[in-house]
């Protein structure tokens, strides 16, 4: 059957991707039938808060639900909670859930997220050993976050980085344990990384970096220490492990579908079975501005593959497809990234960062590719439009202050 004749649709996962794809839907014209299975107990809400405001208590609990329970009944939209997908019979279309019931579907939609790296360290299963990526983690974690207590934080990249701001602001003495010889070393450049130690260690957290851990210790089941590869002992009354995500692709792998790093979709978000699709932290997507695939974990790509995923079930055009975008906010800092800055051969330093304004371009063969923009939001849009049309740009011209960015966007464009 054509998938514009589709009855029934149904999407398993409940997060960014997953809600967008049914606003979509329905926004498109969809008027068949429409279910979310959703594992958490939660209705779909907003992930990126969790490190930042709401970990904090500065973000009230109703303001992370992307849409009202409300709106999904009004919308005449099915959302399963606390329910796990754990089959698909493709032959069938059909999806098998954990308490035994089945959702039968024309078109299928896989929003399944990602989850927490396991900490591989003995200890990791204490009390006190927490991961930071449902809002279930963040009710557990932040009760214990008081004034004077001591945290220690394994892994320095975003969510890591956040949290020991957040942490550090609740009055908690802080350390962060990186393996790798700088913070933030798989995602940005040797400049981004001394900048935000220099910040974090100005605010009073301790950063070791190029060092790892041997076991966490504990008493009476909870934990009480990181010992270190070289015998170092560091106090701790909790422990956050923040060292990267795995894509849920069990559930397509089993089914068939084809995976590698990610459920394999193309740029119109259909696996290999033209019935099923994938957006979001679990698929592996062509990444059209840079001739290469891969995965992105970043909200503009939950909303993308969301609407694109929508698209192409309703048979309408291909929606555009942007420059890929982040952000991170840490104390007064917002840093946001346009593009992906691997394999660029030179960089340009836009502004001084001691004023904590300021921007390093990334470009590979003159073309930019990427920007890390550190409360520079003309960089940062700017960036963005010239990263989609491979714009050429001198590194004099980009350092050159004296120029607006919005003149060197316009010239580029010229």
């Amino acid at each position: 059957m054509s998938l514009q004749d589709a009855k029934d649709i149904v999407v398993v996962g409940a997060g960014q991707a997953a809600a967008q794809a049914v606003q979509s839907l329905r926004a498109g014209g969809y008027t068949g039938s429409l279910t979310i299975v959703g594992d958490e107990s939660a209705l779909p809400y907003q992930r990126p808060p969790l490190s930042k405001a709401y970990m904090k208590g500065k973000f009230a609990e109703e303001r992370l639900y992307f849409k009202p329970a409300a709106w999904y009944e009004d919308q005449k939209i099915e959302v399963l909670l606390g329910t796990r997908a754990v089959a698909i019979d493709r032959t069938k279309r059909s999806v098998e859930l954990g308490h035994g019931g089945q959702l039968p579907y024309d078109a299928l939609i896989l929003a399944t997220g990602s989850r927490p790296r396991p900490l591989p360290t003995p200890g990791a299963n204490l009390n006190g050993v927490h991961d930071l990526r449902t809002l279930a983690d963040v009710e557990r974690l932040r009760p214990t976050m008081v004034a004077g207590r001591r945290m220690v934080i394994i892994g320095a990249g975003y969510i890591g980085l956040e949290a020991a701001a957040v942490a550090r602001q609740m009055g908690l003495e802080v350390t962060v344990i990186e393996m790798a010889p700088r913070v933030l070393a798989r995602v940005t450049s040797p400049v981004i990384s001394e900048f935000y130690t220099a910040e974090h260690r100005r605010q009073g957290v301790t950063i070791l970096t190029g060092t790892l851990i041997s076991k966490l210790d504990g008493e009476a089941g909870d934990v009480t220490a990181a010992i270190l590869a070289d015998g170092t002992r560091i106090p701790a009354d909790m422990v956050l492990a923040g060292i990267g995500i795995l894509p849920n692709e069990e559930l397509a792998r089993e089914a068939g579908i084809a995976c590698s790093n990610g459920i394999l979709v193309d740029r119109d978000a259909r696996t290999s079975d033209p019935g099923v699709f994938a957006a979001g932290d679990c698929a592996s997507r062509p990444l059209v501005h840079f001739g290469r695939s891969g995965r992105l974990e970043s909200v503009h790509n939950a909303i993308e593959q969301g609407k694109l995923a929508a698209a192409a079930i309703l048979g309408q055009p291909r929606p555009a497809e942007d420059c890929p975008w982040f952000w991170s906010d840490q104390y007064d800092l917002k840093l946001q990234i346009a593009g992906l800055s691997q394999d660029h051969d030179t960089h340009v330093i836009r502004g001084d960062p001691e004023t904590r304004k300021f921007a390093v371009f990334y470009l590979r063969n003159e073309t930019l590719i990427a920007v890390d923009a550190v409360n520079s939001p003309p960089e940062f849009l700017a960036s963005k439009k010239l990263i989609m049309t491979g714009a050429k740009l001198a590194p004099r011209v980009l350092s050159d202050t004296s120029t607006p960015m919005k003149d060197i966007a316009a010239q580029a464009a010229a």
